[in-house]
């Protein structure tokens, strides 16, 4: 017989009751000795700071640039920076404050820890997007400049990132849910760019601007003949927000006269539907100094004015629509004859060698600066407009409509050497790089911006030197309809002095100013060394606009669909496959082995495999190569990739894993066993 124990009920109850009130003692002692203990705890602390501050030579400025930018581990940073890469052709995703390089995004060349490029299929058709050389060679090197990020109503909604290419004209879609490229579009009608990419308010565009005038559509003329047969370009790609990617059916390109087209904003607000591109070269000097010719930084600077191009983009949208077009390379390019026209091209005399157009936050300024010119010009969009209607009878040399100066202009700030490019805060301030002067100047605005702070509007405020030799600068959203206004990076070119050597050749630095005060409130808080050179622009975004993925959302998701690949290796369903020569492999990873783990094929074969990671743990990466067949890919979690290769030679090559994902990690390998053809 099976005997069975009562509980005594209120004894049970009575010891619950004992056990939470010793619990509620021990809490509340160990809270009076830690109030005990604070006390001691921090003047110990004080003393060690002091110390330490002593010894190092630290200021007290310096330890308050410390205390901004300190971001203990596991706090993450308030915002994203999108900076270019210069020539190694991909984008840096950098923390702020922290500074910290949080990703190297491989766009436009290999990145062999990304696995990005190498094997047939996967990366390296998305690589392959960019097209080839003009000789047939692939493009396996670029020079990023201006990142952009995605917008809707003008500000920054965190969905995609495009990138241009300057030195092969290319443009790239980064979807920031995984922080992978998509798309590489190659323009059909030149060689390269400068200034892209930038999007209009709602990413219906973006928009290419040119660089060097050339033949358009690649062909060849003679320098002799540049002013008839050379000519700048604008393109204005469709973008396909619900697809991701850029819709080419549905884009098209300005001709533009050979002058050097520059960098390129969109209108916001009251401008929007209109887009702005500096100009320089309007002199058309095509250099040869070595025939005795003016050098080309001297011939292209012989003018006082340069032009500002001012494109209605609406009506280039409704010319391109009735297909008033020409085909160069099968793409639809709007002559310069009908630009005019259709009176949807003007252009505004700006100082001259400008590099930089940027419209304020409200939509009702563009402010220029001009290289050559201590000045930074301010256009008014009203003034503009009025101008386009009264019309003028002053053209340039190809017939496109030139505004009066004076008509359109609405202030002049002296600023200092070399200015190049302007962002904007939530103060009613605009902040400029000084090149030659290696300093940001803060200025106020005027118009609807008057009232953000005491200054008077359109006045030099404050400079803060930088080392050295700033180019572009970044505020935090700076170039969106509500700037945050809380830092700014100063992207200096030179470095100098500034850290460790290196040898001769040297890092970029990367400044990080405090904007948050007024006057002249705005210290350097932090270098940072940039390994890559030459970074050229970069966005700033508020880190909680973007959701990223922290694993892929099924197992066997397939990145450049988006979606699951139905081809995906799954657990219980790995094998090996031969139809013919061709073998396919199914294969799929986890900690902390691969399955299979022996696969053999005869020389000759062809070989197409597909591994799947079936973790689902945060971080929980793998990585594959196969020696001897330049072959490397990275695998996420839930992620499914594929390539394809030819087995040109016989016998043992031994597959492993290459991110260290556990403690079994150097057994996590296989073998791929080539034997000789029969």
């Amino acid at each position: 017989m099976k005997l069975t124990r009562t509980p005594n009920r209120p004894f049970l109850f009575l010891t619950v009751l004992l056990l939470l009130a010793l619990v509620a003692v021990l809490a509340v002692a160990c809270q009076n000795q830690a109030e005990q203990n604070a006390q001691p705890e921090i003047a110990g602390a004080t003393e060690d700071i002091n110390a330490i501050a002593e010894a190092r030579g630290l200021t007290p400025a310096d330890i308050a640039a410390a205390v901004k930018t300190y971001t203990p581990s596991g706090m993450h940073d308030e915002y994203y920076e999108f900076a270019s890469g210069g020539q190694s052709g991909q984008v840096y995703v950098i923390g702020l404050p922290s500074m910290r390089i949080l990703k190297q995004i491989a766009v436009f060349t290999p990145e062999p820890w990304q696995g990005f490029g190498y094997g047939e299929r996967g990366t390296l058709a998305v690589l392959a997007q960019g097209g080839e050389t003009v000789y047939g060679e692939p493009l396996t090197w670029a020079d990023t400049h201006h990142p952009a990020l995605s917008e809707t109503d003008g500000d920054y909604d965190g969905d995609f990132l495009f990138i241009n290419d300057k030195a092969n004209a290319r443009v790239a879609v980064i979807d920031l849910r995984d922080f992978e490229v998509k798309q590489i579009v190659k323009n059909p009608i030149t060689l390269s760019d400068h200034g892209g990419t930038f999007v209009t308010p709602d990413t219906d565009y973006i928009v290419e601007g040119g660089q060097y005038a050339m033949p358009l559509g690649f062909g060849y003329s003679s320098i002799e003949n540049y002013e008839a047969d050379y000519r700048g370009m604008i393109t204005f790609w469709k973008f396909d927000r619900a697809a991701g990617r850029i819709d080419v059916a549905q884009s098209f390109a300005i001709e533009l006269p050979p002058y050097w087209q520059d960098l390129c904003d969109s209108g916001k607000g009251p401008s929007e539907g209109w887009i702005f591109c500096n100009s320089l070269n309007t002199e058309m000097a095509t250099g040869g100094v070595e025939l005795g010719n003016p050098p080309f930084e001297s011939g292209a600077s012989q003018r006082d004015m340069d032009y500002l191009h001012v494109f209605d983009l609406e009506k280039a949208k409704a010319v391109y629509a009735a297909g008033n077009f020409d085909l160069i390379n099968e793409f639809p390019v709007i002559s310069l004859e009908t630009a005019t026209a259709e009176g949807l091209l003007h252009f505004v005399p700006e100082p001259k060698s400008p590099h930089g157009v940027d419209v304020t936050p409200d939509g009702e300024f563009m402010v220029v600066a001009g290289k050559l010119d201590p000045h930074v010009t301010i256009f008014s969009f009203d003034k503009l407009q009025a101008a386009i209607a009264a019309g003028t009878s002053e053209t340039d040399t190809f017939g496109v409509p030139v505004l009066d100066f004076d008509a359109v202009m609405e202030a002049q700030v002296e600023l200092g050497l070399g200015p190049l490019h302007t962002q904007f805060d939530d103060k009613g301030y605009a902040y400029t790089s000084l090149f030659l002067d290696s300093a940001v100047a803060r200025w106020s605005l005027g118009g609807s911006a008057d009232e953000l702070n005491e200054d008077p509007p359109w006045t030099l405020v404050t400079k803060t030197p930088v080392q050295y030799n700033i180019g572009h600068l970044s505020t935090a959203e700076g170039d969106t309809v509500n700037p945050d206004g809380k830092y700014l990076v100063a992207m200096n070119k030179w470095a100098v002095d500034r850290f460790l050597p290196v040898g001769p050749l040297l890092p970029q630095n990367f400044q990080l100013l405090d904007i948050s005060g007024t006057g002249t409130d705005m210290p350097v808080i932090y270098d940072m060394a940039l390994p890559d050179g030459e970074p050229h622009y970069a966005q700033i975004i508020k880190a909680d606009k973007i959701e990223a993925w922290e694993v892929y959302p099924e197992v066997g998701w397939d990145p450049h669909t988006q979606a699951v690949n139905p081809d995906a290796p799954l657990q219980g369903e790995e094998r090996i496959e031969r139809e013919g020569n061709e073998v396919h492999v199914y294969m799929t990873a986890i900690r902390s082995h691969f399955t299979p783990e022996r696969v053999e094929i005869k020389k000759g074969d062809h070989v197409v495999w597909h591994i799947t990671n079936v973790e689902r743990a945060l971080d929980a990466t793998h990585g594959f190569t196969i020696p001897s067949y330049n072959i490397h890919v990275s695998i996420e979690p839930g992620e499914t990739v594929s390539f394809e290769f030819d087995a040109l030679d016989d016998g043992v090559f031994s597959y492993y894993c290459t991110e260290f994902c556990s403690a079994l990690h150097l057994e996590m390998m296989g073998y791929m066993l080539v034997s000789p053809e029969e």
